[in-house]
């Protein structure tokens, strides 16, 4: 018999309240402005892309830490749940603590392989171009008033790339 496996490029972003101001287009003469209310809401974000098929897992998380990563593997696990999960990430400090690593080494961690990227690296991660594009769609030149703007932002930007497998595969650098 012949476990199949899925490999998926992992990583986690924050989408913060506070703008990221981008080259943009203004009447002459008229300089763009992005009002600020001057707070720190964000929303932290897990993500996985699988290079292959463009398909795409969103997991939000009040903050990035090592239990909800483990929340995050607990959600590929059950998505995969037939298959042997590969998983190229980073060096980040939550994918090494102590909590992940017995997680890795427990029956319920036995369908995982990580495989991690080397340091200072992100031009190797093609989810790091998906973080782009989430982050030129939802925060760039926008004023978000909360978190929940934020969020709701968010939500349809995951809708739409759950939707275009096609596009995500173009916009991380994986098809022609």
């Amino acid at each position: 018999m012949t476990e199949e496996i899925v490999l998926l490029h992992v990583d986690e972003t924050h989408v913060r309240a506070y703008q990221a101001l981008r080259t943009t287009w203004a009447e002459v003469g008229n300089q763009k402005q992005v009002p600020s209310y001057g707070h720190h809401a964000h929303v932290s974000i897990f993500g996985a892309v699988d290079v292959q098929q463009g398909d795409v897992v969103f997991h939000r998380a009040s903050s990035a830490n090592a239990e909800t990563f483990l929340d995050f593997l607990r959600l590929l696990k059950e998505k995969y749940s037939d298959r042997f999960i590969v998983l190229v990430l980073d060096n980040a400090r939550i994918h090494h603590a102590n909590m992940v690593r017995a997680f890795l080494q427990s029956e319920e961690g036995d369908a995982f392989h990580f495989i991690f990227l080397p340091p200072y690296s992100p031009h190797l991660n093609p989810i790091e171009r998906l973080w782009k594009w989430l982050k030129d769609e939802v925060i760039a030149n926008i004023l978000h008033k909360d978190q929940k703007d934020i969020a709701q932002s968010i939500t349809r930007f995951e809708q739409h790339v759950l939707q275009h497998p096609d596009e995500v595969l173009r916009r991380i650098g994986c098809a022609v």
